[in-house]
């Protein structure tokens, strides 16, 4: 079973990596560019039957700073 994990900044947390790219685009040319948010993409190859419970515990656990960050679990 596979399952992805998306982890990104809540709002108001200040976001550096995001920041280096927008400056980035706008300094190769790409003006529309209104704001970046960089994030993380986990994919989990789980054993059958582990439960969501188990996948948002070790979100909670590791995968996310849960203070400064959100997670998002999608099934493949």
């Amino acid at each position: 079973m596979k399952t992805r994990i998306f982890v990104t900044l809540k709002n108001g947390v200040l976001d550096p990596q995001g920041k280096a790219i927008h400056h980035a685009l706008h300094a190769l040319g790409f003006a529309g560019v209104n704001d970046v948010r960089a994030g993380k993409l986990i994919e989990l190859d789980l054993a059958d039957g582990t439960s969501r419970e188990e996948i948002e515990a070790m979100c909670n656990r590791l995968l996310a700073n849960t203070v400064i960050e959100n997670f998002r679990i999608e099934d493949m």
